[in-house]
Order: C-alpha cells, then sequence, then structure tokens
C-alpha cells in the first residue's frame, strides 16, 4: 500500500468507503422525498464535498463562515451557515450574498433577531432566516410551544425563511427504537413550529432536521423539505456504537507508527497521541469503550480488542482493552498501526490533509482548511 512513505502521524481516507457511504444517504433521502443538504464541517475539502452531493452546487450547511467563504470559492452556491448569527458577523455574510451566494442563517432570540435585521439594513441586503427549535433539550433553540417563538418570527419580518433544529440527543441512545423515537421528536417539534408560524400569517417555506443517527432511522419525514447531515461521509465509532455503521464503513483512520514498548505494563507506545487522534472520549458513554481509538493493522482491520487505552499529546498507548497480555512480537519498533476514530469531525480537524486509498493504494492527497 505504501503506507511506509508516508511520515506518522496522518490521516487516510478510504475512498470506497466514503463512496458507499454517501451513495447509501443520498438513496435513502431521495427514497423519503426529502433534500439531502450535507453538513461539509467535516469534510472542510471540496473534493469530499463534491462526493456528497449530486448537485454541484449546492446546497450545503456550513458551520463557519470560513467555510462558508470556501467552498463558495470553489462554485457551491446554496449555503445554511447553521450556527447564530451576531450583528458583527453580518458584513462578512452579506459580502457573500453580493458576490451571488444564496447564504441563509439562523437565530433564536428577538435579540439576535433584532441584530441580524439592522445589520443587513446598513450592509444594504436581504439575508434570509432560519429560526433554531430545541427538540431535544440538547443545545440551542427556541422551544415547540414557547411563545417567543411568534415573538422572533415577528422580529425578522421578511427575513424569515423557516425553522431548522438538530437532534443532539440521538447520540446518547443506546437502540435503535431509541434513535427512532428522537427523529420522530425531531420531525414533531419543528413541524409544529412551522405550522404556529403559518397559522400566525408567516412565511415558513423551509423545514430542516439532521443529525446521522435520526436521518439514518427516521421512520418519517413528513412535513420536512430538507435534511442537514454530516458525519455520515466518514463514519466514525460512536457512530458504529449507535448502530448507524459497521466497523468496516468508516472511512477515515489515523496511520501512526510504534515508538516504544512499555514490556511490563502491556502497552505499545505509538506517535499518534491525542494532538493525532483528538480528545474525543465519544464511546465511553456506549456499551464498548473504545478509548481514544479503535486499533487496526496496516489494512485497516482491527486487531483484536486493541485500543488506544490513553493518550498524551504526541504519544498514543495502545492496550488490551481491559488490560491482559500483547504480543509484542507483532509490533516492532517502526511498525504501522491505523486508529479508527471515535468522532470523526474532531480527528479530522486535526490534520491539514487527506491521504486518498483507492484499491488498497495511496492515490492522491487532498488538503484541509481550517479557522473561523
Amino acid at each position: 500500500m505504501m503506507l511506509d512513505t508516508l511520515e506518522t502521524p496522518c490521516l487516510l481516507l478510504d475512498a470506497a468507503r466514503m463512496d458507499a457511504n454517501c451513495e447509501l444517504m443520498r438513496s435513502r433521502l431521495k427514497g423519503q422525498g426529502v433534500q439531502l443538504r450535507p453538513h461539509v464541517k467535516t469534510a472542510k475539502n471540496v473534493e469530499v464535498a463534491r462526493c456528497a452531493l449530486d448537485a454541484a452546487d449546492g446546497p450545503i450547511t456550513v458551520s463557519t463562515l470560513r467555510e462558508a467563504e470556501y467552498f463558495f470559492d470553489h462554485g457551491f452556491r446554496d449555503i445554511l451557515y447553521a450556527v447564530g448569527m451576531v450583528p458583527s458577523k453580518v458584513p462578512r455574510a452579506a459580502n457573500l450574498v453580493r458576490r451571488g451566494a444564496r447564504l441563509a442563517t439562523i437565530v433564536d432570540s428577538v435579540a439576535a433577531a433584532l441584530g441580524l435585521v439592522e445589520a443587513s439594513r446598513r450592509e444594504n441586503v436581504s439575508i434570509p432566516v432560519l429560526i433554531e427549535i430545541d427538540s431535544d433539550g440538547h443545545r440551542a433553540g427556541v422551544a415547540p410551544g414557547d411563545p417567543r417563538l411568534l415573538d422572533v418570527a415577528g422580529a425578522l419580518g421578511g427575513h424569515l425563511q423557516g425553522v431548522m433544529t438538530h437532534a443532539g440527543d440521538s447520540y446518547n441512545c443506546d437502540s435503535t427504537d431509541a434513535i427512532r423515537a428522537v427523529a420522530e421528536r425531531e420531525r414533531a417539534a419543528v413541524v409544529k413550529c412551522a405550522e404556529d408560524i403559518r397559522a400566525a400569517g408567516g412565511e415558513c417555506a423551509v423545514v430542516s432536521v439532521g443529525s446521522t443517527p435520526t436521518a439514518t432511522f427516521a421512520p418519517s419525514f413528513k412535513g420536512v423539505t430538507e435534511v442537514r447531515t454530516g458525519v455520515y461521509v466518514f463514519h466514525d465509532l460512536v457512530m458504529a456504537g449507535l448502530g448507524v455503521c459497521g466497523v468496516d464503513d468508516i472511512a477515515i483512520s489515523v496511520l501512526g507508527s510504534v515508538i516504544g514498548h512499555q514490556r511490563d505494563k502491556n502497552w505499545v507506545i505509538t506517535d499518534a497521541g491525542w494532538m493525532a487522534l483528538s480528545r474525543d472520549r465519544g464511546t465511553a458513554r456506549q456499551k464498548v469503550d473504545h478509548g481514544y481509538g479503535l486499533v487496526c493493522d496496516v489494512q485497516g482491520v482491527p486487531i483484536e480488542d486493541l485500543v488506544v487505552a490513553d493518550a498524551n499529546q504526541e504519544h498514543g498507548i495502545i492496550a488490551r482493552r481491559g488490560g491482559g497480555a500483547i504480543d509484542f512480537g507483532r509490533f516492532p519498533i517502526g511498525a504501522r498501526v491505523r486508529i479508527l476514530p471515535n468522532h470523526a469531525c474532531a480527528t479530522a480537524a486535526q490534520h491539514g490533509e487527506y491521504h486518498v486509498l483507492r484499491h488498497g493504494r495511496l492515490a492522491e492527497t487532498w488538503e484541509r482548511f481550517s479557522g473561523w
């Protein structure tokens, strides 16, 4: 595979797995009659985003204005900036609108709505806005039935385009049935809010939901116009723990080198610490805890029950899950291992490029970007 030519630690991307993941989600949502608006915060790369979409210009979801600018410069025109907007960011967003972007953003309060409307007036642009709905107490948003919803809608006036929510609680589920229940709660909450706005005489053309678990298992998208989902492109160990994917579907991994042994502790030391893997410990809350990542051989096949049990900045400590002896002969100094990540977004963010594998061989390198 020529992986011995790469400096470690580095990020690998299995293109065939990524392609299969993208096709599966496109097919599912097309069959449900809703539009896919991929979240590209995980990808941070144009080649990956193009794989996720059927159309060259969008629609996409972003979480930073840097992402919006990058993807606009690469031909994407239909962009939702899905983080609460503040007036100080409006001039930067307005510049994208003047350049031809169909950019929308979100708010969840009257203060934020009024600030956006006034800042847009000063910039002489109209920026469409979705009201963020809190469908599960997970994060930000207006709860269904809260009278503030209509206050926010009124403050937005002609800027109001619709409503959106994110079912973050789906990540805490312990069964597929539980994910389906969260998905229905997500759908019902945002559809009710849309209906309430329309009943009060407001416009609500967009009804947007999104998380990879609910996009995968939702029993219905009735009343929904679009689905935002992102980590499905790569998948990760948290998604595998939720039953959203199998370990064999995970498309990214970190290549590391064995740099030492602690035989009395049954540790193998690698150069892939938390600076390469991230400090995300998402599987600690699941039935199977993979530490900082699941250890695989150079072909990407998991090695027994070995995990990165602990991590320092530049050191990863491989041990057997639950303790036990390790065959150190399998891990000589300089040997390569691949580590599957807990959270694809967090791990990918540690790296500046993807080393792309096709048919088991290194094919090309794709740059990633960062910043806000």
